[in-house]
């Protein structure tokens, strides 16, 4: 597979793909077939607008409420920029690069199939767009997930018509400037076209598979810091047994028990004997709570993939049937639901961990208290337990479902809406979170094993803990853990297989 560029069309666009795009910093090209489909679409719209009697939701009518409203042929390109520049509405932070990347290429992929109506020179200019660096501020506040991601797909379209502002070349500006520098002219939009770019749920789903790549690092991180903490509290090797997991047999829970006994094939740790029969759930039900993450992760995964291979505008049009149809595919509430779950889900990866991490400080198993060797002058890692109980209870208040609410909109005409956009943002929340959770582990961990010495984990255990050496040290008196915390960060960062 190239990592030049990625190829959208119709054709089916898979997650691994997806990790290319942001790992490789890769081009975006719209294939000969999705150009053809695009321009038949518009070819059959202009057509039907040229009908005396022809109206259309959005295409030659107002928006929302405003939908009896028909709008005058001469003003269709006026209602299209009006469009944009009114809901331009967004506010808060701005959306990070990655994402308003992925949200490009998204809108890109979604009107390649040939059912939204608009120009191939307007394709064209986002892709030249996504392949310059020439990127939307977007704002992470304004959309509802329903009726699309409005506000912040329109702020990522104004650029087209040489409005709003992009950040380009190391700097914020106006994208009037932008275009400028790049002797690009503002696209003259027609009729639908507003309405196609700003319809739609490439928000959330930027958001969604954002947080979904990271997700998979954070599940491989936290079974290697999690192996660690298990040979550094000296525990018993028997809940990893492929017997027990065989008679329970979810997959996520299977493959987190077989990855286990992976991590520790040959450490002397795990092979010594035991004082302890069992040991606490946050040991002994790493494969249950690791694995039923893994689940929801590849499941809430499925729906994004899916997502992303749809078309999510309105109306949507079908020349070869002849028809012109307004609907729903712009509401979110698939995505909302599952960006619920997924943040319940890895939300969980930082509670346990949060538990070993107690668990490694408290004067359990020979280890000295708080993991110093002089306790009392020292307070080794008690603090660092405590910010990541504080960040733990943080995403308990972030899992409130954004999904179960519900405000009406535009004059009662949008009366149900899926909030996917407030649960995309806070999700990567969560995520965030979680990555601080997991490098405070593993800063604890690392810090533990050193008093099981000379016994030693396995050898890709040691490695592991000899890189991260380089870049924290052990402590032997009291220093700014906060610097340690921020390195530990840094290295889960990093791709370890």
């Amino acid at each position: 597979m190239s990592y030049n560029y990625l190829p959208l069309d119709r054709n089916h666009t898979d997650f691994q793909q997806v990790k290319n795009l942001l790992a490789h910093n890769q081009m975006v090209s719209v294939t000969f077939d999705a150009h053809d489909r695009i321009n038949r679409c518009r070819e059959y719209l202009d057509k039907k607008m040229e009908e005396p009697d022809a109206l259309y939701y959005g295409i030659n009518t107002g928006f929302g409420y405003l939908q009896h409203v028909k709008i005058d042929k001469e003003q269709l390109v006026q209602l299209q920029e009006n469009l944009l520049m009114s809901h331009a509405c967004g506010m808060g932070e701005e959306v990070p690069k990655d994402i308003v990347k992925l949200m490009i290429m998204l809108k890109i992929k979604s009107l390649s199939y040939g059912h939204s109506g608009v120009q191939v020179d307007t394709v064209n200019r986002l892709m030249d767009m996504h392949n310059n660096d020439m990127l939307p501020v977007i704002y992470t506040q304004g959309s509802l997930g329903a009726s699309g991601d409005l506000a912040p797909l329109s702020h990522l379209s104004l650029p087209l018509i040489g409005l709003g502002e992009v950040n380009f070349r190391g700097e914020k500006m106006p994208a009037a400037k932008a275009l400028e520098l790049m002797q690009w002219k503002p696209i003259s939009l027609q009729s639908k076209e507003g309405l196609a770019l700003i319809n739609g749920t490439q928000f959330m789903s930027s958001y969604g598979l954002y947080n979904l790549v990271k997700a998979e690092r954070l599940i491989k991180w936290a079974n290697i810091i999690a192996a660690i903490s298990f040979d550094a509290f000296d525990c018993v090797p028997d809940p990893f047994n492929e017997h027990i997991h065989a008679v329970r047999p979810h997959s996520g829970q299977v493959n987190t028990a077989r990855r286990m006994r992976e991590l520790l094939e040959g450490s002397d740790i795990t092979t010594q004997p035991k004082v302890q029969v069992q040991d606490p759930y946050s040991f002994r039900c790493i494969p249950q709570v690791h694995g039923a993450t893994a689940d929801t992760v590849a499941y809430v995964q499925d729906i994004f993939i899916r997502e992303i291979n749809s078309v999510t505008d309105n109306p949507n049009i079908f020349p070869e049937e002849d028809l012109i149809v307004s609907g729903g595919n712009f509401h979110g509430q698939p995505l909302a639901l599952g960006l619920d779950f997924l943040s319940i889900a890895i939300a969980e990866l930082g509670s346990i961990s949060e538990r070993r991490t107690y668990q490694l400080i408290s004067g359990l198993r020979l280890l000295p208290p708080f993991l110093v060797k002089n306790p009392g002058l020292h307070s080794g890692f008690m603090i660092p337990q405590y910010t990541a109980a504080g960040i733990v209870s943080e995403n308990k208040q972030y899992c409130t479902p954004s999904s179960v609410d519900s405000i009406p909109s535009s004059n009662n005409q949008e009366d149900h809406v899926s909030m996917g956009a407030n649960a995309a943002v806070k999700c990567k929340r969560v995520v965030d979170n979680v990555e601080k959770v997991l490098a405070i582990e593993l800063l604890t961990a690392a810090q533990a094993i050193e008093f099981r010495r000379p016994s030693r984990t396995s050898d890709f255990l040691e490695n592991i803990l000899a890189e991260f050496r380089k870049e924290v040290s052990f402590n032997d008196a009291d220093r700014i853990l906060h610097d340690d915390m921020l390195k530990a960060v840094a290295f889960l960062q990093r791709e370890f297989e």
